[in-house]
């Protein structure tokens, strides 16, 4: 992965994507790439063109997209969202409703020593090339830049509704054996590879079944590096 800098900083990796900061450019397919990407979230829980345009004022370093610059227009297919927070790790009970504030990410507090990813996605066409660690990789950067404790986000473990349905496990013992290995999750177990730190359990965190509501505290300290694609 190769860095350059121009009127817009862009991170090169595999073969003609590209981690860039997000501008207005991008917002009115991200928009679209949110219902691709989390199509059983509740839809007032998307983020919007509108929203994005937003983001970029409270925090335009904090907002990453993946294009694929091969192809004419170049086509966006991953994104995060970012912004800087405080964090009680004894006391975690939030909601992602807390944290995007109706999309308008106004939860965001420009002197947080946490960058805390609201969100990050890959559309399904460009999925294992590398884009979501290309993502924290970036993250890493921008946390280092700005002298940050680290990374942490919460994950949805996506597999838990169907293993719930299936065979009635709770989501304890669910997370439990993801953390151990036993058992794989689709979305927790990758951030695990990449270097995160399973925390505690949050119930009703989010209004998507897949996960039936829970999320997973995930934290990445500064010191630990997120090895490139």
């Amino acid at each position: 992965m190769s860095r350059t800098g121009a009127t817009r900083e862009m991170w090169h990796f595999d073969e003609g994507l590209v981690v860039m900061q997000t501008g207005p450019d991008h917002v009115a397919e991200l928009e679209e790439l949110q219902r691709i990407v989390f199509p059983t979230l509740a839809p007032e829980e998307r983020f919007e063109a509108r929203h994005y345009l937003r983001h970029l004022e409270l925090f335009p370093e904090g907002q990453l997209c993946v294009c694929d610059v091969q192809r004419q227009p170049a086509r966006v297919v991953g994104m995060t969202s970012t912004i800087r927070m405080h964090f009680d790790f004894e006391h975690p009970d939030h909601t992602f409703a807390d944290i995007i504030q109706g999309g308008w990410l106004t939860s965001h507090d420009p002197s947080g020593p946490w960058l805390y990813g609201a969100d990050l996605g890959t559309h399904p066409e460009y999925r294992r090339r590398g884009i979501a660690r290309a993502l924290y990789a970036v993250r890493c950067e921008l946390v280092r830049r700005l002298g940050l404790a680290g990374q942490l986000t919460v994950g949805m473990p996506s597999g838990y509704g169907a293993a719930k349905r299936d065979e009635g496990i709770s989501a304890e013992q669910y997370v439990a054996e993801v953390a151990a290995g036993t058992r794989r999750d689709p979305t927790i177990s990758a951030q695990v590879s990449i270097g995160f730190s399973l925390g505690k359990l949050i119930p009703n965190y989010i209004r998507d079944p897949v996960c039936d509501g829970y999320g997973v505290v995930l934290v990445l300290p500064a010191d630990r590096e997120v090895r490139l694609p």
